[in-house]
């Protein structure tokens, strides 16, 4: 590595050729000084594979000015954070008001000290030196947080499933099932409105409580190796009412935007996932009455059922499984999942196949 990568960044905005020699002359001890002689030029300069560090922008330049170029700067991702310095022979107050609202850190009228400009350049660089430290710290602990409210989430999951004949695996392959599901319906027109990154994560997220309601449950139904009589059967169908009920308690003292966000998947999921499309489920919602997040479960709850053993039946083959959910078998029907649903599924089988492998209990 030479001396001058080492050094800082600097890109010199400049039109007016004495200014610029100045500038070089004065800087190129402590900065690797690169030169733009208008603005459109040091757009292309500032958006190329070696960006600068930092901008010195002259104000009156022809063709576009450097608040054009500020502006334009701060409106594309990749080079916002670039800090910028006007360097201008306007003087008037509201000409520096205009830079900084423009975007620009810093204001230096001409005729410019080349010892102000050099450390008013340090003082930028130091600057963001810090804030991009800063941004490291906010990003590891926002993702330490997101870590541990994912294995808290997890964790609440599994003691419903612990109870259950289920495991910890089945709470892994349904999130993924309904990841994959909500990945592939983005990708379609009719849901491209409702598909956000951000909702995309709170269903998934979300995905590992749909059974929590099960801690309410006896388990004498829960572990029956039989059939299950109509009053059981009754109690079974309430573990989808004791946890929309403890989750509405939890959000009752929870005043935080991003939690009740969470806590509203999670209160859909755990409610509507035995809803049929045909009106036909627990608590008789038809259609598009329950929630997306809870049709997106639905189908991903009743493949892995198939696919695993339980202490009433063997696990299914991946081909029988598609084909009672695609045909039905009598108890399951295709008429009970979301037309669209569906046929995400039957596209995506093969990578239904391969999460049940992956995740094996």
């Amino acid at each position: 590595m030479t001396t001058s990568q080492l050094k800082p960044r600097i890109l010199v905005v400049e039109d007016t050729p004495e200014h610029a020699h100045i500038l070089i002359e004065s800087l190129h001890d402590d900065f690797a000084i690169t030169v733009a002689t208008n603005g459109e030029r040091g757009l292309l300069q500032a958006r190329g594979d070696n960006p600068p560090d930092l901008i010195l922008l002259d104000v009156l330049m022809p063709g576009m000015s450097g608040y054009e170029v500020c502006r334009a700067l701060k409106a594309d991702p990749l080079t916002q954070d670039i800090p910028v310095i006007f360097m201008s022979s306007l003087v008037e107050e509201n000409d520096e008001k205009q830079g900084l609202e423009a975007g620009g850190l810093d204001y230096i009228s001409k005729p410019f000290r080349p010892s102000l400009v050099r450390a008013r350049i340090h003082n930028q660089l130091e600057l963001k030196r810090h804030r991009d430290n800063l941004e490291d710290i906010v990003r590891g602990r926002t993702r330490e947080l997101s870590l541990t409210q994912d294995a808290a989430i997890f964790g609440l999951g599994i003691l419903a499933e612990f109870r259950d004949t289920e495991t910890g695996m089945h709470i892994r392959r349904t999130q993924s099932y309904v990841g994959l599901l909500g990945e592939y319906l983005n990708t379609r027109p009719k849901y491209a409105g409702f598909f956000t990154d951000d909702t995309l994560h709170l269903l998934v997220q979300s995905a590992p409580l749909h059974d929590i309601g099960k801690v309410g449950i006896p388990d004498q139904i829960l572990r029956k190796p039989g059939a299950l009589s109509p009053a059981e059967f009754d109690q079974i169908k309430r573990h989808t009412v004791y946890g929309r009920d403890v989750l509405e308690q939890i959000e009752a003292t929870i005043r935080d935007n991003g939690a009740s966000a969470f806590l509203r998947f999670a209160k859909e999921v755990t409610f509507t996932h035995h809803e049929h499309w045909c009106g036909t489920g627990y608590h008789g919602l038809r259609g598009e009455d329950t929630p997306l997040s809870g049709r997106l479960m639905a189908l991903a709850d009743v493949y892995d059922a198939l696919r695993s053993k339980r202490v009433y039946k063997e696990a299914m083959p991946h081909e029988e499984a598609v084909k009672i959910i695609t045909e039905g078998d009598g108890r399951t029907r295709p008429e009970h999942f979301d037309p669209d649903i569906l046929a995400a599924f039957v596209a995506l089988n093969e990578s239904f196949r391969t999460i049940s492998m992956d995740f094996q209990d």
